[in-house]
């Protein structure tokens, strides 16, 4: 009986045991449970959608979300004038120039933090961003105010002795966060386009009204087209998806000047009042102008450049850029306080999207084409 009974104890203990191991793992399957729910949204938002970001002069960069078209978030890019702005290839960096502290904000895009300032000169601009390397446009002959009417001097020519300041190119290297060399445009340099072949970059400089193309690995001059004879203050700069055009608004002109893949000056086109941001779409078969103080998107044949439509807009409107599938087209109008919706094959504006803070330019990710992108 003795024998049975510590068999009994045996097999008791043995039970036990059993079922405490048992109660631990299911413990710890249940701890570790919410750690994974935690990661989701992380998971989800580095998959994430198409977005478009929106620089605003008087604030930071607008996210907007292409599937609901809706704003989800603001950046604050810790810096006053954010203008020209950038994604680095992978989608991870976005590039801001911030006009009032002479600097481009670097952002994570994944956090929304500005992860690193980096001066590169006086009223930066335009920002495009080429591999590891974004490239920055620069006013240093800039004053405050509108600009000039036709006809009219800047402020800087009442004096003679007042030379413009030639004005430099920033070159930062993303990966050293740091700017490693210089430039050298025309006062006031406006717009910057990289060659088809990626070796040269094309430079509107609208102060001295001329379009300079330059070594990009050395900065040399290569090439020098003057634009007073067929209109003044070059701004938007563009190449045709097949590399063999280029094309640079007149916004003094109300024209945009055609060149061929060699710079040489083939034709003008006329526009209405003030042309500025330019582009094509992604098949090159379209060219597409926001003009200003026309308040129109203007849309023309790339072979013929034959007029096909007008799309009435907003206030102010200079940049714009296509959605990643190339369905809808969004124009940022600056006075308008707000993002214009275009369906790009109807050419009617769908939506206005509210941005505060007058918008001044619109990129993408995944990149599309626009006046300050191009698609690879």
């Amino acid at each position: 009986m003795q024998m049975l009974k510590s068999s009994f104890a045996r097999r008791t203990r043995t039970s036990l045991l059993l079922l405490a191991l048992v109660a631990s793992v299911t413990a710890c399957n249940k701890q570790e449970e919410p750690a994974t729910e935690a990661l989701a949204p992380v998971s989800e938002s580095a998959a994430g959608g198409a977005v478009a970001y929106v620089s605003t002069q008087d604030a930071g960069v607008n996210v907007i979300d292409l599937a609901t078209m809706e704003v989800t978030k603001q950046i604050d890019v810790k810096a006053q004038g954010p203008r020209g702005l950038a994604v680095s290839d992978d989608g991870k960096q976005l590039v801001v120039a911030t006009r009032e502290n002479g600097s481009i904000s670097v952002i994570d895009t994944a956090t929304g933090e500005v992860v690193k300032q980096i001066e590169v000169g006086k009223n930066p601009e335009f920002v495009r961003i080429n591999g590891n390397f974004a490239f920055v446009s620069s006013e240093p002959s800039a004053k405050a105010g509108p600009p000039p009417k036709p006809g009219e001097k800047h402020e800087e020519e009442d004096d003679d002795d007042d030379e413009k300041i030639p004005a430099k190119i920033a070159v930062v290297d993303l990966t050293k966060g740091e700017k490693i060399r210089e430039i050298t445009g025309g006062p006031e340099t406006e717009g910057l386009e990289f060659s088809a072949d990626g070796t040269q970059l094309v430079i509107t400089n609208e102060a001295d009204n001329t379009v300079t193309v330059h070594n990009i690995e050395t900065g040399a001059l290569v090439k020098t087209i003057a634009t007073h004879e067929y209109g003044d203050r070059p701004r938007g700069i563009k190449v045709s998806p097949d590399g063999n055009t280029y094309l640079a608004t007149l916004e003094f002109g109300n024209k945009f000047m055609v060149m061929d893949k060699d710079f040489n000056v083939v034709r003008t086109v006329d526009t209405a009042e003030t042309p500025y941001g330019i582009a094509y779409d992604s098949k090159g078969e379209r060219i597409f102008v926001a003009t200003n103080k026309a308040k129109l998107l203007q849309v023309f044949d790339a072979k013929t450049f034959e007029k096909l439509k007008e799309v009435p807009t907003g206030n102010r409107c200079w940049h714009f850029s296509f959605t990643p599938d190339n369905k809808n087209i969004l124009l940022a109008c600056g006075k308008s306080d707000a993002v214009f919706v275009i369906d790009a094959d109807k050419l009617e504006v769908t939506k206005q999207v509210e941005v505060k803070n007058m918008p001044w330019g619109v990129v993408t990710f995944p990149k599309a084409m626009g006046s300050l992108e191009r698609a690879k």
